[in-house]
């Protein structure tokens, strides 16, 4: 078997299970802080990196807010048994970077690596990272291709897969909708939130020996559990989500 198709089958698998990634690292992060010797830190120096990180994974949630919010129906979704793709999006972030929504998971992914204090922490979540999804991106762009041929061929030549060119950004034609990203990221905040609590209370145990939550993850984790079980009832007994064509 060629490199290429090689490539392509290990993408579509880890485009199944890429969900696990996050899990796997945490696990792998919770591990390494346990086991750290780092001296504890003191509550304000805690409060100070929690928002700088928090910054950081805000800014990779609001890319993947601005994707969702301004893509058409069956397309840039979560689904994981099989590529979809109705439409090719080149507008909008897509007109600077061929995977948004990727860009949005590393940055979220980062600020929770960066908490944890550990200097070398951000550069193999990096790593990771692009070892992981390079493989995916390589077989959705393989799918991608093989649908929409020239189109495809003509608007991947002047788009880069990952590092934004801002000046090359085209308006969308769509509207920006609020309810499809209700709808969609949901889950996504308020694991992030999560991530950061867990590792929070993973710090205090392991340097401060010392069970607590920063009072910014309390609120935060209060707030994003009380979203979750809201939005998710609401998009399981009711329409409210539904847009026509999103």
């Amino acid at each position: 078997m060629s490199l290429k198709y090689e490539m392509k089958e290990q993408g579509e698998f880890l485009f199944r299970w890429r969900s696990y990634f996050p899990i796997i690292f945490v696990v792998f992060l919770f591990a390494t802080v346990l086991a750290d010797p780092i001296e504890a830190m003191t509550p304000e120096a805690r409060e100070s990196r929690a928002l700088a990180c928090l910054t950081i994974a805000v800014v990779g949630l609001f890319v993947r807010v601005y994707t969702v919010g301004f893509v058409p129906r069956k397309t840039s979704g979560r689904n994981t048994k099989k590529q979809v793709a109705e439409a090719l999006n080149t507008t909008g972030i897509y007109s600077v970077v061929r995977h948004p929504l990727y860009v949005g998971n590393y940055l979220s992914g980062l600020g929770i690596a960066l908490y944890s204090g550990i200097w070398w922490m951000g550069i193999v979540y990096t790593l990771s990272f692009f070892l992981y999804y390079e493989r995916i991106m390589f077989a959705e762009e393989e799918f991608l291709r093989g649908k929409f041929g020239e189109d495809y061929e003509s608007w991947s030549a002047g788009t880069p897969a990952f590092w934004p060119r801002l000046g090359n950004f085209k308006r969308s034609d769509l509207a920006f909708s609020f309810r499809a990203v209700l709808r969609r990221e949901y889950p996504g905040f308020f694991a992030m939130i999560l991530g950061f609590a867990l590792l929070d209370l993973v710090m205090a145990v392991s340097r401060e020996h010392t069970p607590g939550l920063l009072p910014i993850w309390q609120y935060l984790l209060a707030g994003g559990a009380f979203l979750y079980v809201l939005l998710r009832t609401i998009k399981r007994y009711t329409r409210f989500f539904h847009v026509a064509g999103r």
